[in-house]
C-alpha cells in the first residue's frame, strides 16, 4: 500500500512523523502562562481604578442585557456600567 500524505486516517504510517505547529516560545507550561497572565490583567485592572463585581443573574436578564448591549454596540459590562452610573445620578438628584 502506498502512503499518501494527504491521507491521515493510518496513523502507523505517520507515527514518527512531526506535524508542523505553533511553536513552543515559552518554557512556561500553559497553567502557568494562564496564572501570570491573569495576575497580569488584575494588576492593570488595578492601575486604571477597576474594582471586580461579580452578579448573579437569571438568564433571561443576562439575555436581554446580551441583545440590548449588541444594540447600542458596546459590551455587556460597559452596557451594565452606563445603566449602574444613570441610575445614581438619578438617586443623587
Amino acid at each position: 500500500m502506498a502512503k499518501e500524505h494527504t491521507d491521515r486516517t493510518t496513523l502507523d504510517l505517520f507515527a514518527e512523523e512531526r506535524r508542523p505547529g505553533r511553536p513552543k516560545t515559552s518554557p512556561l507550561t500553559r497553567d502557568e502562562q494562564l496564572r501570570i497572565n491573569k495576575r497580569n490583567q488584575l494588576r492593570r485592572d488595578k492601575d486604571k481604578g477597576l474594582q471586580r463585581v461579580e452578579l448573579k443573574m437569571p438568564s433571561e436578564i443576562v439575555e436581554a442585557l446580551n441583545t440590548l448591549a449588541e444594540k447600542h454596540q458596546m459590551s455587556r459590562s460597559e452596557l451594565i456600567e452606563t445603566m449602574i452610573a444613570s441610575q445614581l445620578a438619578l438617586a443623587g438628584d
